[in-house]
């Protein structure tokens, strides 16, 4: 009898329990705090993680392994923390029909490197975060020691996302700037004091310049539209940075 009402306990305490739902809690989905936007929902893809990528010199094999790292946010963000660099994710967001982030983050610090960005901080998309860390270390950071014999130290843009048209002209069809895919660089600043922007030392006659023409050039083994003021006069003060598979460098 005692172990016949034992067993009729059991039984219904299992069905108590099967009627009252989640009794405990899930550790897989945490409680957000109030007021808190839920984590986006990254894309799934067939990217991998490129470990070595950012560290590795700049080849004609490059911008295929920046395209397959990026081709999902896992495998994009995992190559950069990899090298040290603290991409924030930001929630997915539609601003316009033409304008939002799907797939970014806020770049934060690089700790492979001492050079900053100012402004600090740009929201970009994680392709765009990952092409321009291996520029920052495999090309404008060696040039600047080899060619003007100092180091960098801070980075200077006119920022990454802007919801407008291409050229910032009425009636253009959106730029990239719309969607956080591309950075609009404007120059550096030295160790020792000194300022090259793309502003005023972009003549070719001078070491400024050739600085200046030789990481556009790299850059463009990195990002499908790399801009310039060679290409037109919106360009005249810095360069237009662009991930993608459309080559076009001027």
């Amino acid at each position: 009898m005692r172990l016949r009402l034992l067993f009729l306990t059991s039984v219904s305490l299992l069905l108590t329990l099967a009627g009252c739902g989640r009794l405990l809690p899930d550790f897989r989905d945490p409680p957000r705090p109030a007021g808190s936007a839920p984590a986006p929902i990254q894309p799934q893809g067939t990217g991998r993680a490129d470990f070595g990528l950012i560290d590795a010199p700049i080849d004609g094999g490059t911008a295929g392994r920046i395209r397959q790292a990026a081709a999902d946010f896992g495998s994009c963000h995992a190559t950069l923390l990899a090298a040290q660099v603290q991409l924030t994710p930001v929630p997915d967001r539609v601003d316009t029909a033409t304008c939002g982030v799907v797939g970014a983050g806020t770049l934060d610090v690089d700790r492979g490197t001492v050079a900053r960005l100012s402004p600090a901080a740009p929201v970009m998309t994680c392709e765009t975060a990952l092409a321009f860390s291996i520029w920052r270390r495999q090309s404008v950071e060696p040039a600047a020691r080899e060619i003007l014999g100092s180091e960098v130290v801070q980075i200077d843009h006119f920022g990454t996302y802007a919801c407008r048209g291409v050229n910032g002209q009425a009636g253009a069809r959106p730029s990239a700037h719309s969607q956080a895919a591309a950075l609009d660089f404007a120059g550096v600043r030295l160790r020792d004091g000194r300022r090259i922007t793309v502003a005023a030392d972009w003549d070719d006659g001078t070491e400024e310049g050739r600085f200046l023409r030789r990481i556009r050039d790299e850059a463009c083994h990195l990002f499908g539209t790399v801009l310039s003021p060679e290409y037109n006069s919106f360009h005249d003060d810095h360069l237009h940075l662009e991930p993608g598979t459309r080559p076009f460098c001027r």
